[in-house]
């Protein structure tokens, strides 16, 4: 086991590793999206429908902040916009400590999703930059333990913290990371004239925006995306309102998910990385999506709670990786902020549709009836990877 990690971490730049340690360090204090939806209807009052509306604009938000991330990626220095985007969406953060109308809940959550998903396309650009075409995939795990690593310390700990100090201290919390994040990236991570190291007979890739195969695999990801996160926006009301579960073992049952993840995703990624067919693990991710929301489906109970954030963490371990790899490893230098940014907002996107959609449905037809609906699309999905699959497989040939 402790040759397997060794071999997983082996010959990754070093700052990739700071980019890792400065997630980390943001991500523990990342509550919010977990127990937003929670505090706008348990402390604000608000309707499920009008929860699921307010968390919508993050996706709104998320959309636009990738777009103009990637934009300005392809233009400057990936460290830079990193830096601006966790001081600026920090600050943004913290009104949402008084804030007690939706609307003005709206707003302050539609400017944070501008501002903290700027950071996306930088940091996928930079971790790019910063590894080779054998690390890639390992460099993109290591970024993703470290922010899961954050996300195994935060909800747990935002857990207690909502239920002996307050929602509002949560935001506070999650501010305060933001602006240790930034003052780690400025001070630790080098200043690396990056865009100066491109070939010039290097032929550039066509525009993300015109590339079709592209353009389909992001529109799956986004599908994946609004069945993923129900994780995070639908799940934590089912397990309060319909299991009656506390806050803190709600926190717990999150955190597993991201403490899985540290333990198994990297040694998992190290055996399997090389592989000609990337595809088949995100189809096997897929597949996983559908078993975990089928569980729920059958049963109710703490054991299926467990059962269920087991196999969604297994889908999340087998696609994400190679869905990221696949994003960076298609165009040259001059493109990646671009199609970086079209991954994030296919995330943006189903953070729009996940609330939306899945609040929705569970206020007029019952949970029971979310989850059959997902089970049923997440196979349609794996059909929609697999012709991508064999898309490529005719062009290798």
């Amino acid at each position: 086991m402790l040759k397997t990690y060794r071999q997983a971490f082996a010959n990754l730049h070093p700052s990739v590793w700071k980019l890792a340690i400065t997630l980390f360090i943001n991500r523990s204090g990342s509550m919010v999206l977990l127990f937003a939806s929670l505090y706008f209807t348990q402390t604000l009052h608000f309707t499920i429908a009008q929860a699921g509306w307010v968390m919508s604009m993050y996706g709104v938000g998320s959309i636009l902040g990738a777009y103009i991330g990637g934009w300005l990626t392809d233009r400057y220095h990936p460290r830079y916009i990193m830096i601006t985007a966790l001081l600026v969406s920090s600050t943004i953060l913290l009104p949402l400590c008084v804030t007690t109308s939706p609307i003005a809940a709206a707003a302050i959550v539609f400017l944070y999703a501008l501002t903290a998903d700027m950071f996306r396309p930088a940091n996928s650009a930079a971790i790019s930059f910063y590894s080779t075409p054998e690390t890639l995939t390992r460099s993109v795990s290591l970024v993703r333990l470290a922010i899961n690593l954050g996300f195994t310390v935060g909800p747990a700990m935002g857990g207690f913290i909502a239920m002996h100090l307050g929602y509002q201290w949560l935001f506070v919390l999650d501010a305060c990371s933001g602006y240790a994040a930034a003052f780690m990236l400025y001070k630790y991570l080098p200043h690396i004239e990056i865009h100066k190291q491109k070939d010039n007979t290097e032929v550039k890739s066509p525009s993300a925006y015109t590339d079709l195969p592209y353009l389909f695999f992001i529109g799956l990801v986004a599908f994946y995306g609004t069945c993923f996160f129900q994780l995070i926006s639908s799940i934590p009301q089912y397990f309060k309102t319909q299991s009656h579960y506390a806050e803190d073992i709600i926190g717990l049952l999150m955190a597993l998910n991201g403490l899985l993840v540290v333990l198994i995703e990297m040694p998992i990624i190290s055996k399997i990385e090389h592989t000609k067919f990337p595809m088949r693990y995100i189809i096997c991710g897929v597949f996983c999506l559908t078993l975990s929301y089928a569980a729920l489906y059958v049963h109710q109970g703490l054991s299926t709670a467990i059962i269920y954030i087991v196999i969604i963490t297994l889908s999340e371990v087998f696609a994400m990786p190679f869905m990221m790899n696949f994003t960076l490893s298609r165009p040259t230098k001059d493109r990646k902020g671009q199609y970086a940014a079209l991954y994030s907002m296919a995330y943006g996107l189903s953070f729009i549709a996940a609330p939306a959609i899945g609040l929705n449905i569970a206020e007029q037809y019952g949970f029971k009836s979310l989850f059959g609906v997902i089970t049923i699309a997440s196979i349609f999905l794996a059909f929609g990877f697999y012709s991508i699959q064999k898309h490529l497989q005719n062009i290798r040939q």
